[in-house]
C-alpha cells in the first residue's frame, strides 16, 4: 500500500498547485515524487502526452537488433495452470499473468527510450525505460477518466479488427476490466459511465503492427479534489487492467503464479500540471538487470483462455515501437 508520506506529498504539492511528476510501483511500496526540476536534475526523462522534460535526440535510423529469449511454453503453462485453477474455483474472474523476457540488443536503455514512439514515456537511467500506449487516469476540470486496454491482435491478419472484436475470450476479459474500473471510479467520483466501449488503436512496432482494444470510462470528482489527489490515486491502485478482478484476491494469485515482485513494471506514472492530471500504466517496460536488459510482458487470463494463445500474446508484446 502507498505510504502515508507519499500520499501526503502528493496532496501537498497538488494543493499548492505546483507541477510535479510521480511514479508508483505495482506493489505500491516504492514511490518517486518530485517537482519537474527535481526529476530533470536526477536525469529522469519523462513524456506525458504533450509534456516532456527533454529535447528529442536524433538516433540512428538503421533497424534495431532485437533478439528476445522468451520463457518456455512449459514454464509458462505451469504458471497458467495455477491461474486457471483459481479461475475455475471462482477465486477470480480475470488474472493478469506476466513474465520477464531477456533481450539481446545493442541498444541501451537511453537509445530505446529516444527511439521509441509512444504517448507516455519514462527513462530512469540505470533502472528502466517505459514506452506505454495505455493511459491510467486523466483529470480535466474535475472530470476523471480511465482508458483500460485489453485485447491485442496482429493488425496484418485478415479481418483482424473483426476477429478481435468477435473473440469470446477477449470480450469476457474486456467486460470484466471495464466493470472493475467502473467500480474503482465509483469509489472516488460520481456520475460514472462508460463513454466509449471497445474502440481500436493501431500500434506500429519493430516486429509487427498491432491492434489493441480500449474503452473509456469517466466520472465527476467532488469539489476541489486537489488536496486529496494522493488519496484518490491510492484508492485506484494498482491499475485494474494489469491486475484483475476481484482485485485483492487476484493480487494474491499473481504473487503465487509469478513468484517475484514486479517492481515498477505495471505500476503507474503521471504528472500534475498545476490544475490537471495525466497518467499512464507502466507497460512496454525494459529494465536493466545484472545480466542484461529484460522486457516484461503478459496478458489477461480468463476461464476461456488457452495457454498457447496466451504464451504467443506474451511474446508478441515483446517489442519496441520503432517503425
Amino acid at each position: 500500500m502507498i505510504s502515508a508520506d507519499a500520499i501526503a506529498a502528493v496532496n501537498r504539492l497538488a494543493e499548492e498547485g505546483r507541477p510535479f511528476c510521480f511514479a508508483f510501483n505495482f506493489e505500491a511500496d516504492e514511490a518517486l515524487i518530485g517537482a519537474d526540476e527535481d526529476w530533470a536534475r536526477q536525469g529522469i526523462l519523462f513524456q506525458m502526452g504533450d509534456f516532456s522534460n527533454f529535447t528529442p535526440r536524433e538516433t540512428e535510423a538503421a533497424p534495431a537488433d532485437w533478439l528476445p529469449q522468451p520463457v518456455s511454453y512449459e514454464t509458462y503453462r505451469q504458471a497458467f495452470e495455477v491461474v486457471h485453477g483459481h479461475l475455475l474455483a471462482g477465486n477470480s474472474y480475470l488474472v493478469n499473468l506476466t513474465f520477464p523476457t531477456p533481450v539481446q540488443t545493442g541498444m541501451s536503455l537511453e537509445t530505446i527510450f529516444h527511439r521509441s514512439r509512444a504517448p507516455y514515456k519514462m527513462l530512469w537511467p540505470g533502472r528502466f525505460a517505459v514506452f506505454s500506449p495505455e493511459s491510467f487516469v486523466r483529470i480535466r476540470n474535475g472530470l476523471i477518466s480511465t482508458f483500460p486496454m485489453k485485447g491485442t491482435i496482429d493488425a496484418d491478419l485478415p479481418d483482424a479488427a473483426s476477429k478481435i472484436l468477435a473473440d469470446r475470450k477477449e470480450l469476457a476479459e474486456h467486460v470484466t476490466i471495464v466493470d472493475l474500473l467502473r467500480n474503482d471510479l465509483n469509489r472516488v467520483a460520481t456520475d460514472v459511465r462508460v463513454q466509449r466501449f471497445r474502440y481500436l488503436d493501431r500500434i506500429e512496432t519493430n516486429r509487427k503492427n498491432l491492434l489493441q482494444v480500449s474503452s473509456e470510462i469517466s466520472g465527476r470528482l467532488p469539489g476541489d479534489y486537489r488536496p486529496r489527489l494522493g488519496n484518490i490515486l491510492a484508492e485506484l491502485l494498482p491499475a485494474g487492467s494489469v491486475s484483475g478482478a476481484p482485485k485483492a484476491k487476484t493480487l494474491e494469485i499473481i504473487q503465487e503464479a509469478e513468484g517475484a515482485p514486479r517492481g515498477f513494471y505495471t505500476g503507474v506514472m503521471g504528472r500534475f500540471d498545476g490544475q490537471n492530471v495525466e497518467s499512464a500504466v507502466m507497460i512496454r517496460f525494459v529494465e536493466q538487470t545484472a545480466t542484461g536488459l529484460v522486457f516484461r510482458s503478459g496478458g489477461g487470463i480468463t476461464v476461456f483462455s488457452k495457454p498457447q494463445d496466451e504464451h504467443n500474446e506474451l511474446i508478441d508484446k515483446v517489442y519496441v515501437p520503432i517503425a
